[in-house]
């Protein structure tokens, strides 16, 4: 139908970045997938978390500066740019997770959405940083994103791109349901998530095997509690030694899943995403202004007090 709003998504699932992998040599992969994904018929093609480097937070530096080469200082750059005329050339947009310096000497870990058209719809910093800040040498391997990434506060703005509602998250943002619900509140139609997730948690190892359970769980909840689309990106595979999920997977607002990765390597997978489909959630089950009561959430809480810790 002329009016049909059925967007073609490609989840472009990333193998190991090695730590001395040239930058020239990731964004090779990155086309390679694009042009799979646009020869496979693809409007959008989300790439993971932090697609353009290996996972450096896993290791500690004393300066944090001593990691300054694994951030891009501008977007698109020098080594990034064919990238960009790829999209505009074949007429497909893109969103692309990396570490971000800004002129202040900010760091952010980041993702670009861009339009069929080559343009820059938004950048979108990640909210909730997971890990810790200073150095724990008795971990097998760290998780140091605090100490090299700041808390962004600008909340997830949802934003009229691809013919739709669209918004993005990173990461560690897809296990709290206020990220979908916020974004829920402003009718998003298609959540784009790209994650990074070692398969080991030093912290309690007894989650280790549930890390794929709990990875689409909470995608699962938040496309269906609040009626949209989310497609979840991994770059899996064992990376340095550090083993990380992959189970990449593209989500109907019904909570189920209609496409999902079945290596832990480059991979392109591909559903088409009825945007209208979502009114069917929203404007039943999930109809906010009929059914949420904030209001008595906020009484009932200041009715019974705040419990403290």
């Amino acid at each position: 139908m002329a009016d049909s709003r059925v967007l073609r998504v490609a989840a472009a699932q990333l193998g190991p970045i090695a730590k001395d992998e040239p930058r020239a040599d990731v964004v090779a992969r990155l086309r390679s997938l694009l042009a799979k994904a646009a020869n496979d018929g693809a409007e959008l093609v989300v790439f993971p978390e932090l697609a353009l480097t290996t996972f450096f937070p896993r290791w500690f530096t004393e300066d944090i500066s001593g990691h300054d080469h694994y951030y891009e200082t501008e977007m698109p750059g020098p080594e990034t740019q064919p990238l960009f005329d790829d999209a505009k050339a074949l007429g497909v947009g893109f969103a692309l997770g990396y570490a971000e310096l800004t002129p202040d000497g900010e760091r952010f870990n980041t993702t670009v959405l861009v339009e069929r058209d080559g343009s820059i719809v938004t950048k979108f910093r990640k909210v909730h940083i997971p890990g810790h800040e200073g150095d724990e040498p008795w971990r097998e391997f760290q998780h140091l994103e605090r100490r090299y990434f700041q808390e962004s506060d600008a909340g997830f703005p949802v934003h009229r791109a691809f013919d739709g509602l669209v918004g993005l998250a990173t990461c560690n943002d897809r296990r709290w349901p206020e990220t979908y619900r916020e974004m829920g509140l402003q009718g998003v139609e298609l959540i784009m998530i790209g994650y990074n997730t070692p398969i080991h948690y030093a912290p309690d190892p007894g989650q280790n095997a549930l890390q794929g359970f709990h990875n689409h769980l909470c995608m699962q909840a938040g496309a269906y509690q609040n009626g949209t689309w989310v497609v979840g990106v991994a770059k899996g595979g064992t990376e340095e030694g550090v083993e990380s999920l992959a189970q990449s997977a593209i989500i109907a607002p019904s909570g189920q899943i209609v496409a999902q990765a079945i290596t832990t390597g480059d991979e392109v997978i591909v559903a088409d995403c009825d945007l209208d489909h979502c009114a069917k959630y929203k404007d039943t089950l999930f109809n906010f202004a009929t059914y949420r009561r904030p209001e008595l959430y906020q009484r009932i809480t200041n009715q019974k007090g705040v419990i403290e810790p």
